[in-house]
């Protein structure tokens, strides 16, 4: 054989490889949680939006959840308000809510133009249109931050309905409580609360993170898959930490709430989400239930 065969050759077998992962996940819900660098990166930013653009055309239903914190703390500079965060969590007063509505609103459109441009049909939509996200107000150990939302109830009926009319779904984490008053939500916590109430096959966080590791300050200790049970005695044994605590127990909880497995990745990873999700080993962590298995040609 022509040694010059060989690079095509790799990439029919990179297909191949796809191939029992499209024919398993065809027409299944993809909840994909945006944020970090994956968000500030043009180059990131561009291959994220084509890996989920790709997931739409071979079949998959996916949809955004995206955050913004970053944009929304440089706005909020500009205009001459210092951003403040109580225990890891950014107090929102009015002014700063009305920023940022008006950041994530920006960030939303973006990223509708950019699926738009790849030949895909996309709706941004924030946690208030019909009545998707309800909220009442989150504190913080006791204290006040404002207006900072928890999630007290999901409405998917607009996302079921604009999936059913093949849109991809593009969700700003605003949403409104009894009294319609407007709050921001933490992006992870959306996204949880989405695929839980759409029963969601598969949640995927890309965060600044290889994944979950076994000693936080070591990354050789990272872990490919773990189960709902080894991931509460990771936990219960202190060595789950900072940022990762939360985004751990939201995983935990999407499980064991239906949604079938979570993925924690790398952002900065070019196309992290196709090598995931389309090749054996992965490149993240993998959350499973308890009695499921990674590997679905074993």
């Amino acid at each position: 054989m022509d040694s010059s065969m060989q690079p095509i050759l790799d990439k029919a077998q990179v297909l191949i490889e796809a191939l029992p992962y499209i024919q398993r996940f065809n027409r299944k819900i993809m909840i994909v949680k945006y944020g970090g660098s994956a968000m500030v990166d043009e180059d990131l930013k561009k291959q994220v939006i084509q890996d989920v653009t790709l997931l739409k055309l071979v079949g998959f239903k996916p949809i955004i959840v995206h955050g913004g914190g970053k944009e929304i703390s440089k706005w909020v500079e500009k205009n001459g308000i210092k951003p403040e965060f109580i225990n890891g969590l950014r107090k929102t007063d009015e002014a700063t809510m009305e920023i940022a509505e008006m950041v994530l609103n920006k960030v939303n459109k973006s990223l509708v133009q950019n699926v738009q441009a790849l030949g895909v049909n996309a709706v941004g939509v924030s946690g208030k249109d019909g009545g998707l996200l309800k909220v009442e107000k989150k504190l913080s150990d006791g204290q006040d931050i404002g207006f900072v939302g928890e999630i007290t109830e999901v409405n998917p009926k607009i996302l079921e309905d604009l999936l059913e009319k093949d849109f991809l779904p593009i969700v700003c984490p605003i949403g409104m409580d009894d009294n319609f008053e407007t709050y921001n939500i933490n992006a992870d916590d959306a996204a949880c609360a989405i695929a839980k109430a759409l029963h969601a096959e598969k949640l995927a966080f890309l965060t600044d993170i290889e994944g979950v590791y076994k000693d936080k300050d070591d990354p050789d200790t990272l872990i490919s898959e773990i189960t709902v049970d080894e991931a509460k005695s990771l936990i219960g044994d202190g060595y789950i930490g900072g940022g990762m605590l939360p985004k751990l127990t939201n995983c935990i909880d999407a499980i064991e709430e239906g949604v079938n497995r979570v993925h924690i990745l790398d952002g900065r990873i070019a196309h992290c989400l196709l090598l995931e999700f389309f090749t054996n080993k992965g490149i993240g962590t993998a959350i499973i239930g308890n009695k499921d298995t990674r590997y679905y040609d074993e």
